[in-house]
Formats: C-alpha cells, sequence, structure tokens
C-alpha cells in the first residue's frame, strides 16, 4: 500500500509540476509587443516569415509546409489554438527561443533581430483568427 500511495503522490507532483506550455508561459506572457501592427510591419513580417518559416509552417501558415522535419506537425499559425500561449510576448519568445524539444523547433535567437521576430508575430496576428 505504500508503494502506491509513493507512486500517485509522485505522479501528482509531476503532473503539477510539469511543463506549462499548453498554458503558456507567465513571464512570457507580460512582454509587450514594441513595434505597432501597422502595414509596413505586417509587410517586413510576412518577407521575413516567407524566407524562414514557410518551409515547415506552410506559405498559408498552416502547418503544411514541404519541408518540416518527418514525424512532425508544425503548428497552424492561424487557428484559434496556440499550445504554446497566444499572447504577442508568447509567440515572440517561441520564435525567438524555439519549442522543443518535443516540437523540433529551433529558435532564431542570433539569426533574426529583435524588430523582425516582433513584425513576424504582427504578420501572423494579421492573417490569423479574428
Amino acid at each position: 500500500m505504500r508503494c502506491v500511495t509513493f507512486a500517485f503522490i509522485c505522479l501528482s507532483l509531476i503532473a503539477v509540476s510539469g511543463p506549462t506550455f499548453a498554458q503558456g508561459d507567465p513571464a512570457a506572457a507580460k512582454l509587450k509587443n514594441p513595434v505597432a501592427p501597422g502595414a509596413e510591419s505586417v509587410a517586413a513580417g510576412k518577407a521575413t516569415y516567407t524566407k524562414n518559416c514557410r518551409f515547415c509552417h506552410g506559405t498559408d501558415a498552416k502547418g503544411n509546409g514541404p519541408m518540416a522535419p518527418q514525424g512532425t506537425h508544425p503548428s497552424d499559425l492561424t487557428d484559434a489554438k496556440w499550445d504554446r500561449g497566444s499572447s504577442d510576448g508568447e509567440i515572440f519568445t517561441v520564435i525567438h527561443d524555439g519549442a522543443g524539444p518535443k516540437f523540433d523547433m529551433k529558435g532564431y535567437k542570433g539569426k533574426l533581430s529583435d524588430t523582425d521576430i516582433w513584425n513576424v508575430v504582427n504578420y501572423l496576428r494579421s492573417i490569423g483568427t479574428k
């Protein structure tokens, strides 16, 4: 009986303290987008997305890109479901830092400027579910 109780306690602790990606990242959620979502930002974001993201997420951002690693399912960036949080800051953080290891998305820190990433966030907002 002690073993069963101990196992139950351990599993409960793992469930409570495990990753919170589905709920988002509270620290990232506090980040505010410093780039106004105007036409210039959206156009720049689309250009950056086309150059860097479409290969896995698809031209239409539906998660159907031709070069996504086999066995992966890139996120549909146009729907209302955001597994790692839906605030601008959370989206920025996923693009900046990546989504892994389960999701196998490398971050763009050091490859794209913060402004470029914020422009992508604005572009995704412009094509996503309203």
